[in-house]
């Protein structure tokens, strides 16, 4: 991220100050502290990643430095999920404790100001203490966006993955279909994946055909390393009529990394949404017009 002029100074000498302390799951802020939580898009083509990483551009610390500026302390932010380099966010979910107190709409303009543009805040929120933004989710959306065009696209290319071959969108809709359900997602968990099960809760899947975009689908309780992505690889086998409608499927019963299909680019997949106890009231805002369309079952 590069600072603007008129925040750089301040953002600098806030990189020398300790990070508080993150906060274990369940515990309310410190006394004298509150809770934000944000919403946030971003394009993740320059980035490592949601991750805070040394010596290279994160979205995590793009938004920390940032956010510091407004609150003039440090800032340490805990997310809905850490997505990985190159991949974008409609809404990411995040929050931090501060003791400094600014109305909702200067958190998101003032970070905004001092953003990126590939990154900006959509809403913020003061929550109550038992909101976590990882443990009280209760479910992860994420959609990915395929061009499935002859020739390779120019317009925003960043923001989606092409495949040139022919893909027959229903049967993978009713191949995707199958991994519904509660199950030992190991097939598609990168090896990297620090997770101590790979059993998930796969609740709703889609694959729709607009043209000669595909959209698929994918809501979870959770995911592990590179699921969507693993799973869309060995996807595109079935589309390509390579694979029939039960290989993935038999893929998960192998439970066997090695067995399934290559890793899809990171350049078409979107952390669409993440889904909280209704309680907690948080914003419901329409997606961004760049975003993926709202998909069926």
């Amino acid at each position: 991220m590069a600072d603007t002029p008129e925040h750089s100074e301040t953002t600098q000498n806030n990189r020398s100050r300790p990070s508080p302390a993150i906060p274990m799951p369940g515990t309310p802020p410190p006394p004298g502290m509150h809770r934000v939580a944000l919403g946030i898009e971003y394009d993740g083509s320059a980035y490592c990643g949601w991750q805070r990483q040394a010596h290279v551009a994160s979205v995590q610390q793009a938004l920390e430095e940032a956010l510091a500026w407004v609150a003039d302390a440090p800032v340490s932010l805990i997310c809905a999920g850490r997505t990985d380099a190159g991949v974008h966010a409609c809404e990411q979910v995040a929050h931090f404790d501060t003791r400094a107190h600014r109305r909702p709409e200067s958190w998101v303009r003032g970070a905004n100001s001092a953003l990126d543009r590939a990154i900006a805040l959509r809403w913020a929120q003061e929550m109550p203490g038992d909101f976590h933004a990882r443990f009280t989710a209760r479910a992860r959306t994420y959609r990915y966006v395929i061009a499935n065009t002859r020739h390779r696209p120019a317009l925003a290319h960043r923001g989606l993955t092409w495949v040139p071959a022919p893909l027959d969108a229903a049967a993978m809709h009713r191949a995707l279909k199958k991994l519904r359900g509660e199950h030992d997602y190991s097939s598609f968990r990168a090896a990297g994946c620090q997770s101590r099960s790979a059993t998930r809760h796969l609740s709703h899947t889609a694959v729709t055909r607009h043209g000669e975009r595909i959209l698929i689908e994918l809501r979870a309780n959770a995911f592990v390393l590179h699921m969507v992505r693993n799973i869309v690889g060995s996807l595109l086998d079935v589309g390509r009529g390579t694979a029939d409608e039960s290989h993935l499927l038999r893929l998960l019963e192998l439970r066997d990394r090695t067995r399934a299909g290559p890793t899809a680019p990171p350049t078409g997949l979107y952390l669409f949404k993440v889904s909280y106890p209704p309680h907690f009231t948080l914003p419901n805002l329409p997606p961004n017009p760049a975003c993926p369309a709202t998909l069926g079952d």
